[in-house]
């Protein structure tokens, strides 16, 4: 049996749909409302859930807070000392950390709560363009980033973080930490859909996140790393995009290495996400077939 979407809703309801239009490809005007239900789905979801989304905000702030006024005077740069420098080259690590472990988490603790409640067996169920039902998760996502970034602007102004190239500049450095936003919630999405819990889904995404955000340039200079490390912190993607952030704003630590992708971190930021958002979701697509055969 196979069930039509009621008009103005964003469930399933009891409407049976013909079962040869299941078979018949998805135009592309189709794909895009398919794509804008489901998106306005998981937004309403959040807008109903809040708690989730202000325990997202609440966390980076703290970390903020205590990395600006604790331990940046802990911590130097190569060739630049006190922890108002610190404070500015810290701000778009912690834009990129942030990003991460919000969306790759929301991404996959979402997904294997749909696919646990059956939720996902009755949108497969439906006469929608194949893939919507993930896509639309990775464009909520990306509206949550946007969301999760306004506010921290705020927080690191007010912890002494400039924007010192104009905004057309910083802009571009917003773009790419959410690009990579995007292709990390396809990390996240992959995830959920090949664990069998959302505590799982939780539990494995630290197993990832924390050595790609902090075996990078967020915090710490790579050239301060042992030379093993140095290079993976100096190929890290997250490094790339927060090199570039740095670039873009103006902020320091534009030298802290000579290693090719940190003088073309940019060329190397685009690459990497788009590489793993085109690798994830072709791996997610498949298992989303699969696991429904």
């Amino acid at each position: 049996m196979s069930w039509a979407l009621r008009p103005g809703t964003s469930e399933a309801a009891a409407v049976p749909a013909p079962a040869d239009a299941l078979l018949r490809p998805a135009s592309a005007a189709k794909a895009v409302r398919d794509l804008v239900v489901v998106t306005r789905r998981n937004l309403i979801r959040m807008i109903r859930v809040p708690e989730v989304l202000i325990l997202t905000l609440v966390q980076p702030i703290i970390f903020v807070l205590l990395f600006a006024y604790i331990f940046a005077g802990s911590f130097s740069l190569p060739g630049a000392a006190g922890p108002s420098v610190y404070r500015e080259y810290m701000m778009p690590g912690f834009f990129a950390q942030t990003i991460a472990f919000a969306t790759a988490s929301n991404s996959s603790v979402s997904m294997a709560n749909d696919l646990q409640s059956g939720m996902v067996d009755r949108f497969r169920s439906l006469p929608m363009a194949r893939g919507a039902l993930l896509t639309g998760r990775t464009v909520a996502d990306m509206v949550q980033n946007i969301i999760v970034i306004t506010v921290m602007i705020g927080c690191a102004v007010i912890v002494g973080w400039h924007i010192h190239r104009g905004l057309l500049y910083a802009a571009a450095g917003f773009a790419l930490l959410l690009l990579m936003g995007y292709a990390l919630s396809w990390v996240g999405v992959l995830i959920g859909l090949s664990v069998r819990a959302p505590e799982a889904a939780a539990t494995g995404n630290f197993l990832w996140l924390f050595p790609l955000t902090f075996l990078s340039n967020a915090f710490v200079a790579p050239s301060t790393l042992p030379t093993v490390l140095r290079w993976a912190a100096e190929w890290n993607p997250l490094s790339a995009t927060v090199q570039s952030a740095r670039r873009l704003f103006g902020n320091p630590g534009l030298h802290t290495s000579t290693a090719w992708p940190a003088q073309h971190s940019v060329v190397v930021s685009v690459t990497w996400s788009v590489v793993i958002a085109l690798v994830c979701r072709t791996l997610a697509v498949r298992r989303y077939r699969s696991s429904g055969a």
